[in-house]
Parts: C-alpha cells; structure tokens; sequence
C-alpha cells in the first residue's frame, strides 16, 4: 500500500467536499481535471447526494470531474466500488509471483470508457487501489 499525504490544495479540496456533503473523506486524490474522494462505508450516497447535486456543485466549485468512491475493507468489494460506474460483473484476484493482481470483469458495452483514453482511467483505478489495498496490478476484462 502507498503513503498517503495530502498537499494544501488536497486539504482545501477535503474541506471543501465534507462541507459540501456532510460526510467523512477517507482520502483524496487529486489529478489535473478529476478529484476523487473516497469515503467511509455507507456514505456514498449521501456524499453524491440527491440526483448527484452535490457531485454537480463541486464540479462547478473546483473545475474538476468528481469521482465519489465507497471504502470497503474487502480488497475486492473496495475494487467493485471503484469500478461501479461501469457494471462490475466479476472480480478475480491472484498472486503473480510477489505482486497480487485483480482483473476486473466490466459490461463490455463500457469497458473501453472502464480502460479510458491510454489507459488512463485504469491507472487511477490502480493508484485509488493501491493506496488502501495491496493490490499492485488491476486489469479490465
């Protein structure tokens, strides 16, 4: 699992979002135009609010694509939650040599948005994973 620390800005986003939602941010991270908080279980919903009003005014507030994401303890239901967007059929995970590796079924209709331009969203995916889990390698199927 990778340190988590916050920049100032990081901070300022938190504070921002659980003023905003009401709820309890686990963590943040941030990215040039996306800001994805993760909070305490059984808060996902109340943090996206009715009709993802409150997901709306941050994005209006920061200028940033907001992604909300419920903390689990369970490695792969915390990969479900993260992948949830895109209709996760399935998570399988394994040991490759001293690296744990998830591959992550997804309704094929979205596993190219699931993949993103580059690989992108796949390795924001890793990197949320990784942060709260020791799961170094995560692939969409």
């Amino acid at each position: 699992m990778a340190d988590i620390t916050f920049t100032a800005d990081t901070l300022r986003y938190i504070s921002l979002f659980e003023g905003t939602t009401k709820t309890s941010t686990k963590d943040c991270m941030e990215l040039e135009d996306k800001l994805v908080f993760v909070v305490e279980p059984g808060q996902a919903n109340k943090a996206v609010g009715r009709k993802g009003e409150n997901v709306i005014r941050l994005k209006q507030l920061t200028g940033k694509d907001i992604q909300v994401v419920e903390y689990s303890d369970d490695p792969v239901q915390f990969i479900k939650n993260v992948f949830y967007i895109y209709k996760v059929e399935k998570v399988e995970m394994e040991e490759r040599g001293n690296i744990t590796h998830a591959t992550v079924t997804v309704d094929p209709k979205v596993k190219g948005r699931a993949i993103g331009k580059a690989g992108r969203n796949l390795k924001i995916a890793r990197d949320i994973v990784n942060r709260h889990h020791d799961v170094q390698s995560i692939s969409v199927a």
